[in-house]
């Protein structure tokens, strides 16, 4: 029996099992057919599966390096990335998807040369500090290794420069003692793996799992080379049609589509990760985990940190401009849904790969300690009225990048067990 349902629900299930149907196949179809249904029919099945979950389990030897099931557990380690060397990935078709029209200019110029040198310094430091106050606050930090991303290489498939180590959150998930390798889905970032084969190697060798999802091929079958996005309109229909710029060719997904809750795991299918990247983390996680798969009002879905960040047990950050379609399931589960401020960055700082919603990609230390943006002083307010304190940190530069604190770390150890937090 499946431990899953997808919590897609109405027309856009049937979308989605329609365009899968024309991809994959009757055998994976029926899957996203079956998981297509109501929010209230996945409610009760998600109930009936959680009762005999229901008691904390601790599954993970006592002296394991890795152990973390969800994202507001004390914090004990944690990989911080690097800004070093960072380069503009080359302007694929990839790229231009998940980029604002503004910047494409930008790409067209410098991809496959260093991010503005300047620019790059400033964000080094900035991450310098953030690691410096994790330390102070009690966080072991780890870093992956520096490499010339300025490197052309070439595969039977395809050519391409590298791009950066600065956003563990995109490649590695941490699920329990097992860290989970993430294929990945731009050109750009195909080798990015190996600024972090050493730490993965050790952490191996003192008794922690390690999986690498399958590699994609990247070959020109994986991308919609056609598809249609000139304008922020574009990109609403399409999405609302179920039709990214990836299509269902071979699985492929960033880790920061996933984010943790216990025995709950929950994804978006978005431009960089398909239904099949989604169905191999469901098998392969099957049956201690859940993997459900939640949409939003949202124009280009790329990792779900700044859109949907659950921050404690019951607690989750929901943008208020990409509501989620699903969020009747967490109401009637008893959680409290918060709807962060608008941020107060300002419209003249590049944000060359995101959007100004990272103030929400926040890094909660515990459930009573987060670190934030020390400029978005309206979202400090917030989590003071919640009753967590705030670590201000200012990484605006490294914002740039693509990424907050949340994209920019991941944690590897959290004092915690597992739980199912939707009994």
């Amino acid at each position: 029996m499946l431990r899953v349902r997808c919590l897609r629900g109405g027309s856009r299930g049937a979308e989605a099992a329609h365009y899968i149907s024309s991809r994959l196949g009757r055998a994976f179809t029926g899957w996203v057919q079956r998981s297509s249904q109501s929010t209230q029919a996945a409610t009760a099945s998600q109930n009936t599966c959680a009762a005999d979950d229901n008691k904390a389990t601790s599954p993970v030897p006592k002296d394991c390096p890795v152990c973390s099931y969800n994202e507001w557990d004390p914090l004990e380690e944690v990989i911080v990335g690097r800004a070093e060397n960072a380069c503009v990935p080359p302007f694929s078709v990839e790229v231009k998807a998940n980029t604002y029209e503004k910047y494409w200019g930008f790409y067209q110029k410098f991809g496959g040369q260093s991010f503005p040198k300047d620019h790059l310094k400033k964000a080094i430091a900035e991450i310098e500090e953030m690691c410096n106050i994790l330390k102070r606050e009690g966080v072991i930090v780890k870093r992956p290794d520096p490499i010339d991303w300025s490197v052309k290489y070439k595969t039977p498939d395809f050519e391409s420069t590298g791009m950066y180590a600065a956003m563990p959150r995109d490649i590695l998930l941490v699920v329990g003692n097992e860290i989970i390798e993430a294929p990945m889905a731009w050109r750009a970032r195909f080798f990015e793996y190996r600024a972090y084969r050493r730490m993965i190697k050790d952490y191996f060798n003192r008794g922690a799992k390690w999986t690498t999802a399958p590699k994609p091929t990247m070959a020109d079958e994986l991308y919609d080379q056609d598809y249609p996005i000139h304008s922020v309109e574009d990109r609403h229909k399409l999405a609302a049609q179920g039709k990214f710029v990836t299509t269902e060719f071979e699985p492929c997904f960033d880790a920061a589509d996933f984010i943790r809750a216990g025995k709950d795991i929950f994804v978006q299918r978005s431009q960089v990760t398909n239904y099949m990247g989604i169905e191999w983390m469901r098998r392969h996680l099957a049956p201690d985990y859940r993997v459900h798969i939640i949409s939003f009002k949202d124009p280009n879905p790329m990792h779900i940190d700044a859109t949907f960040n659950i921050i404690g047990p019951g607690l989750v950050l929901s943008n208020p401009d990409r509501p989620c379609h699903q969020i009747e399931l967490f109401k009637k589960a008893g959680w409290t849904v918060v709807r962060p401020p608008v941020p107060l960055i300002p419209d003249d700082h590049p944000l060359w790969m995101s959007s100004k919603w990272l103030s929400m990609n926040v890094l909660m230390l515990d459930e009573k300690r987060v670190m934030v943006d020390a400029n978005e002083t309206s979202i400090q307010k917030m989590f003071e009225n919640l009753g967590i304190s705030t670590i201000k940190v200012n990484i605006r530069h490294a914002n740039s990048l693509g990424g907050g604190f949340h994209c920019w770390t991941c944690d590897i150890r959290r004092r915690g067990t597992l739980q199912s937090y939707f009994d």
